[in-house]
Order: C-alpha cells, then sequence, then structure tokens
C-alpha cells in the first residue's frame, strides 16, 4: 500500500495574554516568522503578534487511507492545543484544514517532469 502524505493546518488566536506572556512571543518572533514556515511531523507555528492575535500551526503527517487524514487532522489539532496549554497560552477558534499531497493538483513543472519521464 503507499504512504500518503497530509498537510494539517491549524489556526486559532491568541487569547487573554498576559503582558509577560505577550513579551515572550514577541521575543521569539523571529523563530515563529511566516517566512520560516514549514510543515513538519512536530508542527511549525507561526505568527506576528504585533499585526495580530492569531496564529498557524503546519503539521505534515502520514497515513495509508485516505481516511486517515481524519485521524492527521485530529493529532494536529490536539498537539497544537497541549503546546499552547503546556506554555500557558490562551486561545480560541481553533479551526483546521488538511491536504492529502497524493490527490493535490501537480503544478507545470511536475507535469512536464512526469511526461519527460514517461518518454
Amino acid at each position: 500500500m503507499t504512504t500518503r502524505t497530509f498537510r494539517v493546518t491549524v489556526r486559532g488566536v491568541f487569547d487573554g495574554l498576559s503582558a509577560e506572556q505577550r513579551a515572550e512571543l514577541l521575543s521569539r518572533a523571529a523563530e515563529h516568522d511566516v517566512l520560516r514556515a514549514a510543515f513538519t511531523p512536530e508542527g511549525h507555528l507561526s505568527y506576528d503578534i504585533t499585526a495580530r492575535p492569531a496564529f498557524t500551526f503546519r503539521f505534515q503527517d502520514t497515513g495509508e487511507e485516505e481516511e486517515d487524514i481524519l485521524a492527521a487532522t485530529e493529532r494536529a489539532e490536539e498537539a497544537a492545543g497541549a503546546w499552547l496549554t503546556e506554555r500557558g497560552y490562551g486561545y480560541k477558534n481553533l479551526r483546521s484544514s488538511a491536504e492529502d499531497l497524493s490527490q493535490a493538483p501537480l503544478s507545470k513543472r511536475q507535469r512536464r517532469a512526469a511526461a519527460q519521464r514517461q518518454d
């Protein structure tokens, strides 16, 4: 059976941050910059607390069946919530979206490379 790769994005909003928590997030903003965002198994957090209190976690997971994307999404939401809770950051409005990369349309470059391999 083929292994499928899933990309799960968990979004939310920081809620009720203290001045100390906000300062901590600001001090670590460079390592959580959206320009460094990546889908990783452990999850990558990005935010710009100076612009708005929203955050995004990006997770990469795998499965063998199409239905495994539901479990991957649940794991991602739980991991994001646990990360925030462990650090005492309040949050609200968690929502997720997931993509099965085996179902994603190919870009022009990928289609061209696939066509060349078939020749």
